[in-house]
């Protein structure tokens, strides 16, 4: 007879692990290789992929073919059967934010030595290696940091009193506590309740707090924290909307002792939100066309209708198949609720054929409204902005705690056709338009409800100041529920930024006690320790989520370790394993890296027959237990802390090497974008080659190449006024550069011609523009002719500077000195140019934006910007400004500030 304390700590998918690994067992999956250890733990590629012929092995070490890895699963429950749909995936992964599919190319992700830094020493050193060792010296580095931090809390040892807040001490220490649960975690999940660190959008009706308030203890503050008072460099805000309040009002809410922060505010005011305008019919001659007859339609099925037909020339989406079968069923749906389709005599008209419908006549309808809206002159451009602005302004802000802060996303979005990211099943379904009656308002008690449009009702208004939504519904695709929340600069959302970071920062004590007890546990006898010590060391050094982790932005389910199938690993001699899954957003995850040796070998153990394709490789873990176990070493603790700390953490040791020397603002910005890149390839935020990338390198060439071109006709020019500069200089100084030659030479010069033309003639066209507007009589075309002389002039000096060899002096009063200026000046240019245009290269295959915008704590940055001079502008732009603007005040001019 069993007890619980026998059964498997998850539900098994398929085959179920032994409960213990015997030794026996253990030296079976250890196979002698003849091929060396590859350098570990590191990121070989990330990225799309493509067949390999390369020896792989599954659990049981035999050799097992590429093609199960080429499959992924996509999991999609109808509703009532329950059953999955099973496609094989064509997707790369991407960093760009659009809905559609994109392509795959058959070629290879980025290897992480394509990606690396370059390095003048160690030449004969494998740029693997140098990443695997200055990762290692990382390591040690948080080692000594949590020993530090560990004696700096020691001086005062009062045991008599139990205190719950002691995260110095790792609660796992304790046989008799390793099991315990932390009291927010285990539930959350259950409930679909999101942990209130995350800011999520899940509304936070259950978040209240069980633990009774306790005195915070002082965080570590910035070393060089300036007070409220002082005034910062930088300006104080560049929003319009907030002029009215000077700096002594600002809330300064990062300065304010740590409360209990379980609510969210005490009074809330807004208008509530947007709806998008109504639909508006078609003219009676623009039909939809079956099998060669115009069709009536209702005005519902009209405007269905209309979606496909006027995304006609988005051929990725409209001649998807999966696109047109999902817009054909809804489609015929609508009909069916509608009356249907009839012809002109009022005849019924059975559309059942997707094939023999005609949308031409509605996407030229739509198409030349679009090309009417772009050829609106400058006056009607700026009413309609007017317009927009005064429909919108009511919803743009409203009033948290009497502080006036700006919405994020008032506007409900308007109906249409649903594309996905990847391969959605989902994509082409009809996206209904959202009506009042589905919308929920939370809004204070004392405040005015917002009216609703004129006719309709909210489905409810409550009063919940736990939560930091103010209106939300359900969408009728995936049934996610849509949330309006505060903006990024929002003070809600800098709190839940700065306690991400925090928490992170709080990670350094107890890192190297999780590192200690994963690695003695990677060969543990029981089958549960030892895949949940291979699951921690996954999500520490390979940044995989824990699996099924809610993303708070798009509130979607992602595959990580405790959901790994057995088809989504696959293990090549000696310590390489490829992870190919379906991620967030369906977007294919592939990740190559090698791992230490008994990480291997473990996953060999889990992967071991009779384990077959949809088995689960951590069948003795889920996440729940992983979070339970995390938590335990400190409070909140989940793997998404894991990949902000590593981030943070080596950014922060990259930036410490960095030595202050004389650069150039560029120098100093390409000195931080290298080490930004070198934390993107450390903790694996990679992307795919965008398909602009080598238009946008070749621009920057020919770019340089122009400027090359000027220094050469300025140093002609001073030969031109002193020809015996030449025996003073050396021939070289004059030499043209060896990347410029006479075709490419002519070729520029046509091009400085046809341009210098273009702005005269732009010119010419704003100049009677502004005439016009004043009433005045316009200028003649004889006008024109004159001005386009200048190029004329243009092309007739090149002919003559290419016939003779010489460049004559120009400009008022040339001398030589005026001329040699000119020339340091253009070569500045140049070398400012050519780092922009090797930082670019650089970071063609890795994902800077998510290191630095998700990953890295701003403060760095700023740290970074302070303790070289170089505007905060140069790494933040104006959006990330206002999302960051409490990293920015917080540091103020101090550059010591550590993580």
């Amino acid at each position: 007879m069993s007890s619980d304390d026998d059964m498997p700590l998850a539900r098994a998918n398929g085959h179920l692990s032994a409960e213990k690994i015997s030794e026996s067992e253990d030296r079976e999956m250890d196979i002698d290789s003849d091929i060396p250890l590859k350098p570990a733990p590191l990121s070989i590629r990330n990225g799309p992929i493509n067949d390999d012929d390369s020896p792989l092995v599954n659990g049981h070490g035999k050799r097992k073919s590429r093609s199960s890895a080429g499959h992924v699963n996509y999991h999609e429950s109808d509703g009532e059967g329950g059953r999955s749909t099973k496609r094989q995936r064509k997707v790369v992964v991407d960093d760009s934010d659009s809905d559609v599919p994109i392509k795959s190319k058959a070629r290879l992700p980025p290897a992480a030595d394509e990606t690396a830094v370059a390095e003048d020493s160690d030449d004969d050193v494998p740029l693997n290696q140098k990443l695997v060792n200055k990762r290692k010296s990382i390591d040690k580095a948080a080692e000594k940091d949590a020993k530090n931090l560990s004696k700096a809390k020691r001086p005062t040892p009062k045991k008599a009193i139990k205190d719950e807040s002691d995260d110095d001490k790792p609660l796992s220490g304790a046989k008799s506590r390793k099991r315990v649960v932390n009291g927010i975690n285990g539930k959350s999940k259950s409930n679909g309740v999101k942990h209130e660190d995350s800011d999520s959008d899940t509304p936070m009706l259950k978040k209240a707090k069980a633990a009774p308030k306790t005195k915070a203890k002082p965080e570590q503050k910035p070393t060089g924290k300036k007070p409220p008072a002082k005034k910062a460099k930088k300006e104080q805000s560049e929003d319009p909307a907030d002029a009215e309040d000077d700096e002594e009002e600002e809330y300064r809410w990062w300065d304010q002792a740590k409360s209990d922060d379980s609510v969210k505010w005490q009074t809330l005011e807004h208008n509530g939100v947007l709806f998008p305008p109504e639909y508006e019919p078609l003219p009676k001659n623009v039909k939809l066309v079956y099998n060669g007859t115009p069709v009536n339609l209702s005005v519902e099925a009209e405007e269905v209708a209309g979606f496909f037909g006027a995304m006609l020339n988005s051929t990725h989406n409209v001649e998807n198949p999966v696109f047109q079968k999902n817009f054909f069923n809804d489609f015929k749906d609508v009909l069916k609720r509608t009356g249907g389709a009839k012809d002109r005599q009022g005849s019924k008209v059975d559309i059942k054929d997707f094939s023999k419908l005609d949308f031409q006549q509605i996407f030229e309808y739509y198409q030349g409204k679009s090309e009417s809206k772009k050829a609106r002159s400058k006056e009607e451009k700026a009413a309609e902005k007017a317009e927009k602005d005064e429909l919108e302004g009511p919803y743009m802000y409203c009033k948290w705690d009497g502080r006036k802060e700006k919405v994020g996303n008032f506007r409900v979005e308007p109906p249409g056709l649903f594309r996905g990211r990847g391969e959605h099943p989902k994509t082409g379904k009809v996206k209904l338009r959202v009506m009042p009656e589905q919308v929920t308002i939370n809004i204070g008690k004392d405040a005015q409800v917002p009216r609703p449009p004129e006719g309709h009702k909210w489905k409810a208004v409550q009063h919940d100041n736990k939560a930091t939504w103010l209106a939300m519904w359900q969408e009728n695709i995936n049934g996610a529920y849509k949330y309006v929340m505060l903006g990024a600069q929002s003070t809600v959302k800098g709190q839940a930024d700065l306690k991400k970071f925090e928490k992170a920062r709080e990670l350094k004590k107890h890192i190297t006690k999780i590192r200690k007890d994963y690695e003695r546990d990677l060969k543990a006898e029981s089958m549960a320790d030892r895949q949940r010590a291979t699951a921690v060391y996954l999500i520490d050094r390979f940044a995989l989520r824990a699996g099924n982790e809610k993303d708070a932005e798009n509130e979607a389910e992602t595959v990580g370790c405790c959901s790994l199938k057995f088809e989504h690993v696959t293990l090549r001699e000696p310590n390489t394993v490829i992870f190919d899954f379906l991620g967030k957003d369906s977007i294919r995850f592939y990740d190559e890296v090698t791992v230490d040796r008994q990480v291997f070998k473990n996953l060999r153990v889990f992967k071991k027959s009779p384990k077959k394709e949809g088995d689960d490789i951590f069948d003795r873990l889920t996440t729940s237990q992983l979070n339970k176990h995390l938590s335990s070493y400190m409070p909140g603790l989940t793997a998404k802390v894991f990949r902000t700390y590593n981030a943070s953490y080596t950014m922060q040791r990259l930036l410490n090497e960095v030595k202050n020397e004389e650069r150039t603002v560029a120098e100093q910005i390409k000195v931080y974008n290298d080490c930004n890149r070198e934390v993107a390839i450390l903790c694996n935020h990679k992307r795919t080659v965008g398909a602009a990338h080598e238009a946008q390198m070749e621009k920057l060439a020919d770019r340089i190449k122009g400027l090359k071109y000027q220094v050469w006709r300025n140093k002609q020019m001073m030969l031109d006024l002193d020809s015996k500069l030449k025996k003073k200089k050396g021939a070289a100084f004059f030499e043209l550069d060896p990347d410029l030659d006479e075709a490419w030479i002519l070729e520029h010069q046509n091009f400085l011609v046809e341009e210098q033309r273009t702005k005269i003639q732009k010119k010419f066209e704003k100049d009677n523009q502004k005439l016009q507007e004043a009433g005045d009589k316009p200028l003649p075309e004889k006008e024109l002719k004159e001005r386009l002389k200048d190029a004329d002039e243009l092309a007739k000096k090149f002919k003559k500077e290419n016939k003779s060899k010489k460049v004559e002096a120009e400009g008022k009063a040339p001398t030589v000195e005026k001329i040699e200026g000119n020339v340091k000046k253009i070569e500045e240019r140049i070398r400012t140019v050519e780092l922009q245009a090797a930082d670019r290269d650089g970071n063609k295959e890795v994902a800077l934006g998510t290191s630095k915008i998700n990953y890295i704590d701003p403060r760095l940055t700023v740290v970074f910007a302070n303790k070289f001079n170089v505007p905060i502008e140069k790494f933040f732009s104006k959006t990330l400004r206002e999302k960051f603007h409490w990293a920015i005040k917080s540091v103020g001019d101090d550059d010591s500030w550590q993580f």
